[in-house]
């Protein structure tokens, strides 16, 4: 691990922490300012479309041959993030798969509330079992609320009798809601990116007063069983560590294939920083082989 890489992204992040934007309008103003200074992959072509009636972008490597795809949701507590805070994160994962990525913009809170984001998100996988690969060539994928936005949309889709991916990635996913996690607490001294009280006023934000544990807002609770082979990469510096774990235990315990990653010293989704930081690039990699592991071919 490159310590010196780390502390040195650790303090810029911690320096934000200064400025604490209050309203929704600011905090996504200050995400996208954030973001905009970390490129996307050179080589990966972007295309701007519409898919499901949503806001999307196409992330084409040069390896890419059309046969298989993979779908993104972006996270950002269901109130924040785009297709272009993360397009860096997305295009550097096709490059990893070698396959075109389709980054989806879902609907967000508080404009739309649960289960805005659900819908769109199940829209958009019927979208691209129609218009992209047949199911057995797919792989869903997504970060924080993506990643818990990416199990919801499998657990609706099992339900609503559709062909499941070939596997799904999930990047410290946020499976609850209820943000009832011992590492909540016990962790947000060291993780520099997420706290307690904006987890907590995201989630009011999303669910408005819906429960918090319901399965397709909070997937920890869901019945997982039948879903396909899941990789889940988490930090050991992360408020939401407790979330990946108890995820992976659970969806073990009903018979779902997973992989669960342990980083150490990493902070919630550091893969957003990749051309900052090795791990975070490593970590992409092996998003990448893992995916095209269980693609048919």
């Amino acid at each position: 691990m490159s310590r010196e890489q780390l502390d040195r992204l650790i303090a810029s992040l911690r320096a934000k922490e200064a400025f604490r934007p209050e309203s929704v309008a600011e905090m996504r103003a200050e995400i996208a300012r954030n973001m905009a200074k970390v490129p996307a992959a050179p080589g990966v072509r972007r295309r701007d479309v519409e898919a499901a009636g949503l806001r999307a972008a196409w992330f084409d490597p040069s390896a890419a041959t059309g046969e298989h795809a993979i779908l993104y949701f972006h996270g950002g507590g269901y109130a924040l993030g785009s297709i272009d805070t993360h397009d860096s994160l997305t295009s550097r994962m096709a490059e990893a798969a070698g396959a075109s990525c389709l980054s989806v913009e879902y609907r967000l809170a508080p404009e739309h509330r649960y289960p805005a984001a659900l819908e769109d998100g199940l829209a958009a996988y019927r979208w691209m079992l129609e218009h992209a690969a047949p199911a057995e060539r797919l792989a869903i994928a997504g970060d924080s609320a993506g990643g818990g936005l990416a199990l919801a949309t499998l657990v609706a889709a099992r339900d609503a009798g559709l062909p499941l991916p070939a596997c799904a990635v999930c990047l410290s996913p946020w499976a609850d809601l209820a943000c009832e996690g011992e590492s909540i607490e016990a962790r947000k001294k060291i993780d520099p990116t997420v706290s307690p009280g904006i987890l907590r006023r995201l989630a009011h934000i999303y669910l408005g007063h819906d429960d918090p544990r319901h399965p397709l807002a909070s997937p920890l609770y869901a019945n997982l069983s039948g879903l396909p082979p899941l990789l889940v990469q988490v930090g050991t510096a992360e408020v939401l560590f407790d979330d990946s774990a108890r995820l992976a235990e659970r969806a073990r315990a009903q018979g779902v294939d997973v992989h669960l990653e342990v980083w150490d010293d990493m902070f919630h989704v550091w893969q957003l920083f990749a051309p900052l930081l090795d791990e975070a690039q490593a970590a992409i990699d092996a998003i990448g082989r893992f995916i095209r592991l269980h693609w048919s071919y």
